[in-house]
């Protein structure tokens, strides 16, 4: 099951107390103090693991507490820190503080550390206090008290390509075709109620050896009024953000004209964050296998106001220029500028 965003509450772990002792041996019956220092309280990090794709796993465990230092000991030992708590999630995850709504870290590279609640420090035992006017100190410090934190996590899908369209507009098809995807597909409105990622192999040059990879997102359908949160509205329009390239797969057996789709789909990106429209863009006019030649050369010469923009007419059913659009992927990506890393703040 996929799961996008998640409440969740962390505790870091308390520092153990100092200890008051005197040292007592035989022939040192004033041996002066020895009480050992408390052990630090153990972090809360979060790091980012590229093996995972949801945050499932935070509907069944919200709370997360680290464990407590141990107190000090005589003979002036410290007590034992504790371990840090290593929360994992996927890579593209956005940590915000539930009660603020700051954003805390972004976490989008695999391996990437942060961490969210430090651990509280071990309090000082009285042999830290002796002086020489004060040799047998009877006073330690307690631990430090560890940090209490809500936190809303978000999940926003890193993919090289997003495909974006209207329901129905042969997204979950597409993918299926130009890779091992195999998202559910049928012939009614908002089949797909999640991403699916999809990994596209693309040969080197003209039948070369050796192929090139890179991953597609299947983003849920649009609607108008999306960015208010119509349809599956701002559910997923989150996922089209850390896309490099997007596809607006134009259905041309819908009753709305492509270049008007190709319009609303454009307008309700803008609204939702106006830096979606400046990614790089591909139109796919798709379901070529519906209508004769003369439909076909119609739709050749369509106009999207939009120059820049290349054109391609596909048939996810019939394989018509499915080899042409990944290439057009590919050469989209690397001629794009790569999603700058969001520096982590803590």
């Amino acid at each position: 099951m996929f799961l996008d965003q998640a409440v969740i509450f962390i505790t870091s772990g308390n520092g153990g107390a100092g200890l008051v002792s005197f040292r007592r041996a035989k022939f040192q019956p004033k041996g002066g103090p020895d009480g050992g220092n408390g052990g630090k309280g153990g972090d809360v990090v979060f790091r980012a693991n590229p093996h995972l794709n949801t945050l499932l796993d935070f509907r069944y465990k919200q709370h997360f507490i680290a464990k407590n230092g141990m107190p000090g000991a005589g003979s002036n030992w410290t007590g034992k820190s504790a371990k840090d708590l290593v929360v994992q999630v996927p890579c593209g995850t956005a940590v915000f503080d539930d009660d603020t709504d700051e954003l805390i870290a972004d976490l989008t590279k695999a391996g990437q550390e942060v961490v969210l609640a430090k651990g509280g420090q071990g309090g000082l035992g009285n042999a830290e206090f002796a002086t020489a006017t004060n040799q047998a100190p009877r006073n330690a410090q307690p631990g430090g008290t560890g940090v209490e934190r809500k936190l809303r996590l978000e999940l926003k899908l890193i993919a090289d390509v997003g495909l974006v369209g209207f329901p129905n507009a042969g997204k979950s098809t597409l993918i299926s075709v130009i890779s091992a995807a195999k998202p559910k597909i049928a012939d009614y409105p908002f089949t797909t109620l999640v991403p699916n990622l999809g990994i596209v192999s693309v040969p080197f040059g003209n039948g070369g050896f050796g192929s090139t990879t890179f991953c597609v997102a299947d983003i849920p359908g649009l609607i108008e009024g999306a960015h208010e949160g119509k349809g599956l509205g701002m559910q997923f329009l989150r996922h089209v953000e850390r896309n490099r390239v997007l596809v607006f797969l134009l259905d041309t057996t819908s009753e709305i004209e492509p270049q008007e789709q190709y319009k609303l789909l454009r307008k309700e990106l803008k609204l939702y964050n106006p830096a979606l429209d400046q990614k790089p863009r591909i139109i796919c006019i798709s379901k070529m296998d519906s209508h004769d030649d003369n439909a076909k050369k119609a739709f050749r010469v369509l106009k999207f106001r939009d120059p820049k923009t290349p054109i391609f007419l596909i048939s996810a059913v019939s394989g018509e220029g499915i080899d042409e659009i990944k290439r057009a992927m590919w050469e989209k990506i690397q001629t794009s500028v790569a999603p700058v890393e969001t520096a982590v703040t803590t």
